[in-house]
């Protein structure tokens, strides 16, 4: 059971605040579910005329002739759920290029832009776009470091009463994705096929992807395989990782590499209900590792972000591009890191200007003179 804690999520809006104080238009985007509403509320109540509700039936008729809505209305204007209304789009186009005295919109989408981008050739681009996605280990604090990653980062996950509670919201969260959100969005993909995939695809976990075999397993074809897995990443339940490969003499791999963005939804997935499950499952250290890459990335928040690996078998789990710095990442599950040969082949190959081996234990250290140890919940201490 999670100890009763008031969750601020100031990092989220000093950003939301800083984009509307230079952009005439903000997206938030992200998976449904993650705190995106409650942001959009710090800014406008939900009860003001210029708040519009998507899901509910009273905004979207209030939305039937939009222009006629919305272009009389001054300051901010929210649109939440905006993927469920993708005509709307030409019409904020208009707004946003032909009246200069109308004031800001916050737009609240459950996909990434990519995919809203096909309702409108137009929209995007002419708006500032910040991804949202669950509680990260800066806002849970670090004695809540473990039930963040047993439960993942949906508020309603993470804050659940009991364990029990908690793996019957992110069933509940799964059924409705596969049911509803993937249609709604446009993606018209079987429910029960897709949760197939998608319950296959948790043992690729932390592993470099190739259509051929999931293809196989499904009884399918790999275009059709990675439609399903594109219609995953761009709602954000996976994350892609793409390699990073440069004129080296050296044969690098050149798939990406799958992670689940929220490790509870990859826990439900893989029968995981319990503290035992994940002490003594055998994916606990691949999922330990996608836990580590996603709150480092949260923190760092990188320019860019690659993975890198040669087929001779060397490897880094994270390479990051920052203030024109290359900084190396290995996330590692174990009690004490020690220098392997990859990590100096990654140093010299790629001219790292540092490289961190991030594991689950308490002291920060020096492995050598190059590389330090550092627990993940002192990785916010660093400065890049």
């Amino acid at each position: 059971m999670v100890k009763s804690i008031m969750v601020t999520r100031d990092k989220i809006i000093q950003q939301i605040q800083k984009a509307l104080s230079r952009s005439k238009s903000v997206a938030l985007v992200g998976p449904r579910q993650v705190g995106k509403t409650t942001l959009a509320r710090q800014f406008l109540p939900f009860t003001h005329a210029n708040y519009f509700d998507l899901e509910n039936p009273v905004s979207r008729a209030r939305l039937s002739e939009p222009m006629t809505a919305l272009e009389p209305l001054k300051g901010l204007v929210v649109i939440d759920e905006v993927q469920l209304a993708p005509n709307l789009f030409p019409v904020l186009r208009v707004l946003m290029d032909q009246k200069p005295d109308f004031g800001q919109f916050l737009i609240l989408g459950s996909a990434s832009p990519k995919l809203l981008q096909q309702s409108s050739e137009s929209l995007f681009g002419r708006i500032e776009v910040i991804e949202i996605r669950g509680f990260g280990l800066e806002e849970v604090g670090i004695e809540n470091l473990q039930t963040l990653w047993r439960r993942g980062g949906y508020p309603n996950s993470f804050t659940a009463a009991t364990e029990e509670n908690s793996n019957q919201w992110r069933r509940n969260a799964i059924n409705r994705f596969v049911e509803q959100d993937l249609s709604q969005l446009g993606i018209n993909v079987p429910a029960p096929a897709m949760l197939r995939f998608w319950t296959m695809l948790a043992h690729y976990h932390g592993q470099i992807w190739n259509a051929a075999d999931p293809a196989r397993t499904m009884g399918s074809n790999e275009s059709t395989v990675r439609r399903y897995l594109d219609s995953l990443t761009q709602t954000f339940m996976i994350r892609q990782l793409q390699p990073w490969f440069e004129n080296l003499a050296k044969r690098q791999v050149k798939h990406p590499k799958l992670y689940f963005s929220d490790t509870g939804l990859l826990h439900y997935l893989l029968g995981i209900h319990t503290e035992a499950d994940l002490q003594t499952h055998p994916k606990t250290g691949a999922s330990w590792e996608g836990f580590a890459l996603e709150q480092i990335i949260k923190i760092i928040e990188p320019d860019e972000v690659y993975f890198w690996a040669t087929h001779n078998g060397a490897e880094l789990d994270l390479l990051i591009f920052k203030n024109g710095k290359r900084i190396g990442i290995e996330c590692k599950m174990i009690d004490a890191p020690r220098v392997t040969k990859s990590m100096q082949i990654a140093l010299e190959d790629l001219h790292l200007d540092a490289l961190y081996v991030v594991y689950p234990g308490l002291h920060q250290y020096p492995i050598n003179d190059r590389i330090q140890a550092i627990p993940l919940q002192l990785f916010d201490q660093l400065t890049f």
